[in-house]
């Protein structure tokens, strides 16, 4: 059993930063983040190997997110710079993913467990 829990969304202007955590416990694995907009389908963002040597990223985030983790801590962070509106989602950790094939990895269904989301609102 994992269990998840995200911090770190709010309220920020175009161009400003945010950074999301999240807390595991349990064996994590593959873990990534995955965002969700209203009337949208949840969406891959990023994902990291459970060494940490290895990241991929969407297109659309490329060079403004890092992802990152500390397993001594059980972690995995999100740092987002120069945020866009249309980064404005619910954004999700999981974990538990698969060995680390590209096309593996962006999909929601490879991962077990979930945490609740965090809200990130990015004003124009």
């Amino acid at each position: 059993q994992v269990h998840l829990v995200e911090s770190g969304g709010g309220l920020v202007q175009a161009g400003g930063s945010l950074r999301l955590s999240c807390a595991a416990s349990g064996r994590t694995g593959t873990m990534a983040w995955f965002r969700q907009a209203p009337g949208k389908e949840r969406e891959f963002v990023a994902a990291i190997r459970w060494s940490g040597d290895s990241t991929y990223y969407a297109d659309s985030v490329k060079s403004r997110f890092t992802i990152s983790r500390d397993n001594r801590k059980n972690t995995v962070n999100l740092q987002m710079n120069s945020l866009k509106p249309e980064d404005t989602a619910v954004y999700y950790c999981a974990a538990q993913g698969p060995i680390f094939n590209l096309k593996l990895i962006q999909s929601p269904r490879s991962y077990g467990y979930w945490g609740q989301g965090t809200q990130v609102t990015v004003s124009s």
